[in-house]
């Protein structure tokens, strides 16, 4: 199989620039990387970056989970871990009482001494993991360190703009030409389409006229809230808190940063096919007074702090709870690579690497795709 020399790819978050990373690194390719904002705009730029290895054991994503967290290592060995604020942690759920949340309080017996930071109304926790599964990374700066290392290693090129058309070969159905709406065309031999939660959209406007995507449920998006606050202290410990509805219809979490930043977010959406456009997701200010208030309830080192950062994101969904990857059908030269749930951050990577592997021999070796297919919603 020759290797593809024109790829173009749609999407500047962690599938895209995963891709373009191991194109660069294992592959000797460069690539073209169109997105209407730049790099990591979305999601990629405001998840939390948590990693857990094991918490998808025993599901069809399990493979990826492991391998992608074992990849994560790797790649902030490469590229510096300093540099993407990459470390071990320890993980704990903690439950709080609502009756004492407006007490300041020591953990009352040794099986809480694990909790390092939440001092309120504690009244039970439980270990989610350790430094050995266990891990985090910045999303932002890991996809922008990728990004800059395909760019300097063999010259692969960001084009901002907005894909408005594609153009296929009248014989093949091959993407031949990606249309920008500012009148400029990109030359395409490989097509791959990583638009997270705004894929459906993008997938509607581009092969509409072609029988490539009517076997293909819709790629949904769900919104989530996040802040960001500096405490005095740097911590090691992510907390998922267990209120017991105490805190409304959410479930929080809190990744603290090497940084000294602690990222608090919840109050997830219901699945809907997104109308705000990537990087412009408004901030809705209840949801932020929510968090606020969560932490005001359970912990004096976060409690009363003023958010330096609020902001929204999207992660996609797709119907059966697992990612699309593989070619699209009907077109011998698009691919997709999108619906990771939560888990975008931790499973981007090896899927770019995957990607990468199938682009150029046509097969993956380093992960089993198959279970990923969009074949798999085929009559």
């Amino acid at each position: 199989m020759v290797p593809p020399s024109k790829i173009v790819i749609v999407g500047g978050g962690v599938i895209g620039t995963s891709l373009s990373y191991f194109l660069a690194k294992e592959h000797g390719i460069s690539c073209t990387l169109i997105d209407p904002k730049g790099i990591a705009p979305g999601a990629s730029s405001k998840a939390g970056g948590f990693l857990a290895s094991h918490w998808r054991d025993g599901t069809d994503l399990e493979e990826m989970q492991r391998l992608g967290f074992d990849l994560h290592q790797e790649i902030a060995n490469d590229l510096g871990a300093s540099n993407i604020d990459y470390r071990r942690l320890t993980c704990s759920a903690v439950a709080i009482d609502e009756s004492q949340t407006r007490k300041v309080q020591k953990p009352p017996s040794k099986k809480l001494e694990s909790v390092e930071w939440v001092d309120r109304a504690v009244i039970g926790s439980a270990t989610m993991g350790t430094d050995e599964n266990i891990a985090q990374v910045h999303p932002r700066k890991l996809c922008e360190k990728m990004w800059q290392f395909a760019k300097e290693k063999q010259g692969s090129q960001l084009v901002k703009g907005k894909v408005n058309k594609v153009i296929f070969d009248t014989e093949t159905n091959a993407v031949s030409k990606v249309c920008l709406e500012n009148g400029s065309e990109i030359d395409a031999d490989v097509f791959v389409v990583a638009c997270g939660a705004w894929t459906h959209h993008a997938l509607q406007s581009w092969f509409k006229e072609i029988d490539a995507i009517s076997s293909l449920p819709p790629i949904t998006g769900v919104k989530c809230h996040s802040m960001l606050v500096k405490p005095d202290d740097v911590f090691s410990q992510a907390v998922f808190f267990e209120s017991d509805g105490y805190f409304g219809d959410a479930d929080i979490e809190v990744y603290p940063r090497p940084d000294g930043d602690c990222y608090v977010n919840g109050f997830a959406g219901d699945e809907v096919i997104i109308s705000e456009e990537p990087g412009e997701e408004e901030v809705e200010k209840d949801c932020i007074d929510q968090l606020r208030n969560a932490m005001d309830m359970t912990t004096t080192k976060l409690g009363g702090l003023i958010p330096h950062t609020t902001q929204a994101c999207y992660w996609p969904e797709t119907d059966d709870g697992l990612p699309l990857i593989g070619k699209l059908p009907q077109v011998p030269n698009a691919f997709i690579a999108t619906g990771h749930s939560v888990w975008g951050i931790l499973q981007g990577p090896i899927t770019g690497k995957a990607v990468a592997e199938l682009l150029v021999s046509g097969s993956s070796d380093c992960l089993d795709l198959k279970a990923f297919s969009p074949e798999r919603f085929a009559d």
